[in-house]
C-alpha cells in the first residue's frame, strides 16, 4: 500500500566512503524539487536517538559533490541496537514528522533500518555506501572506485622506490571480508601476487614464485595483499618471507584509511547521484525498505533484509591473469 511522504529525512552509518557528499547532495535537492522537506541526521542513528537532525535547503548542500567524507558525519550506535534506544529516535523523528529515510550505509546499516520500520512503520531506503564493493545486488558501491584509484596510485609510487632498491614490497589494501580493492588494484599495478579472503592463501607457491624471479634475477615484486586474507595480513607474511628468503629485501607498506578519503572520482560521484535520486523517487513511489542498486547499468531495487555482505567466489579467470600477466 503506498504511503504518502511529506518529510524526509538522511543519515550516513558505519564507515565513511568518498561520494557520500554526492549523495546527500542528490537526496536533499529531489526532495526540494518534489516538494518535500529535509532533514540532516547528524552522526548517523547516534543522530536520530540524541536529537542531533537538522532542516536542510538546497544551499546546505552546494559545493559538497568534490569532497570527501561527509558533512553529516557518521558513527556507530550501540544505543540503537536495542528498543529503547529505537523508540526515542522514533519519537525524535515523529515530533518532527519526518515519515522516510535515506540511509547510507552497509549491510549492518541496512539491517538496523530494517527493523526500525517493521518496528515504527516507516519506509526506509538504503544506499550502498562502502568501499569494499561487498554487498550483494548491485555492482557498484560508493566509494569503491575512489579506493582503487587511491590504492593504485600509492602502488605505483611504490613500485618506483622498489625498483629503484630492488626490493620485495607487501602492500596491504583495505578489505575485510571481500578483496576487491586488492584484486582491482593489483592487476592495475601489476602486482606478482595478490592475496584475498576469497582465496586460501598458499604461501609455499608464493615463496618458490619468489625463488624462482630471483633465480631470474627478477629483484622487484610487488605482493597487494587484502587485510582480511587467511595468512594475517601484510606483516606475517613479511615475517616467513623473511625466514625463507634472507636475502631478499622486504618491505612492508600498510595503505590504511587514506583509502576512505579524497576527493571522489567522476564514476563515484555520478553513481552516487544517480542513486540518491532514485532513493527519493522510491519513497515518493510508495516502495518500503529497499536498497538501490546498480546492475548492468540498470537500477535494482533490492529488499533491505537481502542486503547482506558479499561473499562470492571470485573467478578462477581473474587468478590466472594475474599468474600469467605477473611472469
Amino acid at each position: 500500500m503506498k504511503k504518502k511522504v511529506n518529510k524526509i529525512g538522511v543519515l550516513c552509518s558505519g564507515g565513511d566512503s568518498p561520494g557520500m557528499n554526492a549523495a546527500i547532495r542528490a537526496v536533499v535537492r529531489t526532495g526540494i524539487y518534489n516538494g518535500l522537506e529535509v532533514y540532516g541526521i547528524m552522526r548517523g542513528y547516534s543522530g536520530m536517538v540524541e536529537n542531533d537532525i537538522i532542516r536542510m535547503e538546497s544551499r546546505s548542500v552546494a559545493n559538497i559533490i568534490q569532497r570527501g567524507g561527509t558533512i553529516l558525519k557518521t558513527a556507530r550506535c550501540k544505543e540503537f541496537m536495542e528498543y529503547e534506544g529505537r523508540k526515542k529516535a522514533y519519537e525524535n523523528l515523529k515530533a518532527r514528522e519526518i515519515d522516510g529515510l535515506v540511509i547510507l550505509g552497509g549491510d549492518g546499516s541496512f539491517r538496523g533500518a530494517q527493523t526500525f520500520s517493521n518496528e515504527f512503520d516507516i519506509p526506509c531506503i538504503g544506499l550502498p555506501g562502502t568501499i569494499d564493493k561487498d554487498i550483494a545486488g548491485t555492482d557498484f558501491t560508493i566509494g569503491f572506485d575512489t579506493a582503487v584509484n587511491t590504492a593504485v596510485e600509492a602502488i605505483d609510487k611504490i613500485r618506483d622506490t622498489a625498483d629503484a632498491h630492488d626490493r620485495l614490497f607487501i602492500i596491504e589494501v583495505m578489505g575485510r571480508d571481500a578483496g576487491y580493492i586488492a584484486l582491482h588494484s593489483g592487476i592495475s599495478t601489476g602486482a606478482e601476487n595478490i592475496l584475498i579472503p576469497e582465496k586460501k592463501t598458499d604461501i609455499n607457491y608464493i615463496i618458490e614464485s619468489l625463488l624462482e624471479k630471483e633465480r631470474r634475477k627478477k629483484l622487484v615484486n610487488l605482493i597487494v595483499v587484502a587485510e582480511g586474507e587467511d595468512f594475517g595480513g601484510a606483516d606475517e607474511l613479511a615475517k616467513v618471507i623473511k625466514e625463507k628468503i634472507p636475502n631478499l629485501e622486504t618491505r612492508v607498506c600498510i595503505l590504511g584509511h587514506i583509502q576512505r578519503g579524497g576527493s571522489p572520482s567522476c564514476m563515484d560521484r555520478l553513481i552516487a547521484s544517480r542513486m540518491g535520486y532514485h532513493a527519493v523517487e522510491c519513497l515518493l513511489e510508495g516502495r518500503h525498505n529497499v536498497f538501490v542498486g546498480i546492475v548492468n547499468n540498470r537500477m535494482h531495487y533490492i529488499p533491505l533484509n537481502e542486503a547482506v555482505k558479499k561473499k562470492q567466489r571470485i573467478s578462477e579467470e581473474w587468478m590466472k591473469i594475474v599468474r600469467i600477466l605477473a611472469t
